[in-house]
C-alpha cells in the first residue's frame, strides 16, 4: 500500500496508545501485501480493543481505515482467528 493517508486516532490517547493503534493498522495493510503471522494480527487487535473497548467506536475506526486503505480490518482479524489458518497468511 504505497498511498499515504491519515490513520484514525483519538486526541485522548497517549503517545503509546497511538503507536499501538498505528501498529495494528499497519499489520492489516501488510496482510494484503505479504504473509503475516496470525498471532501478530491477533495480539495487535487485542491491544487495539484495550484502547478502544467500545464496539461502536471500534466499528467507526475500522470503517474509516478500511475506506482510506482499501482493506477490511474485520475480515483480516477473522481470518487470523480461524483454526484452519496457517501460522502465516496473506489476504487476497
Amino acid at each position: 500500500m504505497e498511498e499515504e493517508y491519515p490513520m484514525p486516532f483519538s486526541m485522548d490517547w497517549t503517545k503509546e496508545e497511538i503507536i499501538d493503534v498505528m501498529e495494528f493498522f499497519r499489520v492489516i495493510e501488510e496482510a494484503y501485501e505479504k504473509p503475516v503471522r496470525k498471532e501478530t494480527v491477533l495480539s495487535r487487535y487485542r491491544r487495539f480493543k484495550e484502547i478502544v473497548p467500545s464496539k461502536a467506536e471500534e466499528k467507526q475506526y475500522l470503517r474509516d481505515f478500511d475506506e482510506k486503505a482499501g482493506v477490511s480490518c474485520w475480515k483480516t482479524v477473522q481470518q487470523a482467528g480461524r483454526k484452519e489458518t496457517e501460522e502465516t497468511f496473506k489476504m487476497t
